[in-house]
Parts: C-alpha cells; structure tokens; sequence
C-alpha cells in the first residue's frame, strides 16, 4: 500500500510537469529544454518565500507566476530575437540555474522540515490520525486535477484553438490575422508555469529546495507524454490531458517496478533513459505497423 500511494504522490506531482511538456512538445512541437530550470524555478521560490513566512498555498501561485515569466523569457528569444527554438530554450535553462540560486540565497540545498507546508498545516494537523497516510496524495491529487481542469478550460477558448493551430496549421493563424509569434510565447509561458507549479509541490512533498533538482525533468516529462498519449491512441473520448496524467503515473509506477526488482535508487537517471528509450522504439514500431498495413 505505501508503494501504491508513493507511486501515486510522485505520479501526481511530475502529471503537472507533464502537462507542460504536452503543452509545448504536442501542442506547439517546441523543442523546450526551460522546463529543467523552471521545474526547481519553481521549488526554490515556493521554500524561500515559505521560510519567510508565506502562506504555502500562495507560494504555489508565485511559482506559478515565476515559471510563466521563464516561459515568456524563452518565448522572447525565439520570436523576437530570431534564435532557433532549442538554442533560445537553453539560453534560458542555463540562466535559470544562476536565478535559482541566488532565489536561494547562494544555497544549493535548502531544507523545509520545520516549516509549515500545504501537506503539514495547522488545518491537517486537526485530520484523524487514521486520515494521516492519505493526506498528502490527497492534496497532490486537487493541485494536479485542479491544473488539469483549468488548462483543459483553456484549450476550449478561442485562445486555447490559436495554440492548438499554431503547431499544427500556422497558415490558418496568420490568415485569422494573429501573430504566431505571440501564440507561442502565451503558450510556453503557460507550460512553464505548470512545470513550475509541479516544482513547487514537490519541494514542500520532499521538505526541501535542492539545486539540481530539475535535472532530467524533460526526460520525465517526455516519457509520461508520449507513454500516455500512446495509450489511449485509438480512443477518441479520452482526453490528451487525462492521457498525460494516467502516462505519468504508469511511468512512475514502472520506476517503482524496476526499484522493487533490485535496482537502486542511485540508477534512476539510468532507469529513467532506459525506460524512455524503450516507450520511443514501441512507438516508432507502432508507426512502421502502421504504415505497412
């Protein structure tokens, strides 16, 4: 059972995240590396302004706002300053970790264990002991659904269908007489403020802001995207987004699977490029079927 709800609090967690991939690597087909610096963006704003005294639900929404302003940065580069996609992500990856770090105060690790967090409040603190071991997937559970149900509300306005254009047919865009440029830029500011948002909760899960967190995160991202989106190919009724969180939950379940089966915790970037290499070949497999049939 502890398993089970671990898989679960670490599915939950990285399905945000994840949903900003789906934005920028499915919807805009943009190449974005920011999410590895907006993902602890996102942690080290929530730990610092929680030992300042914040509420730590408001925290969410400053780091919600701070990786928006990542995304933004990024979008800026490639549209305004012409720099290709990839480049003007790194460009802002690589920037991200000094911010990081002064956010912190020039610390690379900075511990939450005594502080009050949406996990571990006065109000949670009053819950049935019995209540105890669910309470955290729980409030895991409203932040990634709630983020779920606002970007799918997004998607059905009539900005959310210039997003969804722009990466599939950018002519129709530009004869609706609106700039692709500004599009994009709306869209990555909204992934990264998901991947920010997720770095956020999951420093108040862990208890702490650690430099290095965000290494890997757009691998992960990645994997949960094309693992969910392949899943439910053939089903019209569900959708991308359910796909996406159900994708990053199976992916860490598999993590979990491969743990249980001896592998230490110290090979999870191995098992992590295993495990999206693997889900790459079923795809390209799947697609060479496909085309053959």
């Amino acid at each position: 059972m502890t398993i089970l709800i671990g898989v679960l609090e670490q599915g939950l967690i990285y399905a945000i995240l994840a949903l900003g991939v789906y934005i920028t690597y499915k919807i805009l087909d943009f190449p974005d590396l920011t999410v590895d610096g907006s993902f602890p963006l996102g942690a080290s704003v929530s730990a610092v302004l929680i030992i300042k005294g914040w509420n730590p639900f408001l925290t969410l929404a400053a780091a919600l706002l701070a990786g928006m302003l990542a995304g933004v940065v990024t979008g800026v580069i490639h549209v305004k300053f012409h720099v290709r996609d990839l480049i003007s992500s790194v460009i802002t990856m690589t920037a991200l970790y000094t911010i990081n770090l002064r956010i912190a105060g020039g610390i690379a690790n900075l511990p939450l264990f005594s502080r009050d967090s949406i996990f571990d409040n006065a109000a949670t603190r009053k819950l049935p002991p019995a209540v105890g071991p669910y309470v955290t997937v729980f409030v895991i559970a409203v932040v990634a659904f709630a983020a779920k149900g606002l970007l799918d509300a997004y998607l059905n306005t009539k900005s959310g269908y210039l997003l969804r254009a722009v990466g599939d047919n950018p002519t129709l865009v530009t004869s609706l007489a609106k700039d692709n440029g500004k599009v994009k830029i709306v869209g990555l500011s909204i992934a990264n403020g998901l991947v920010s948002l997720s770095g956020a909760v999951m420093a108040q899960q862990q208890g702490f802001f650690e430099i290095s967190m965000g290494t890997g995160a757009i691998v992960i991202g990645l994997a949960s995207v094309i693992m969910g989106t392949n899943l439910f190919r053939s089903s019209s009724k569900i959708r991308g987004t359910t796909a996406v969180v159900v994708g990053s939950i199976l992916y860490k379940a598999c993590v979990a699977i491969a743990i249980a089966l001896g592998l230490a915790a110290q090979d999870m970037k191995l098992i992590t490029a295993v495990l999206l290499f693997l889900i790459l070949i079923l795809n390209f497999d799947k697609k060479k079927v496909k085309i053959s049939a």
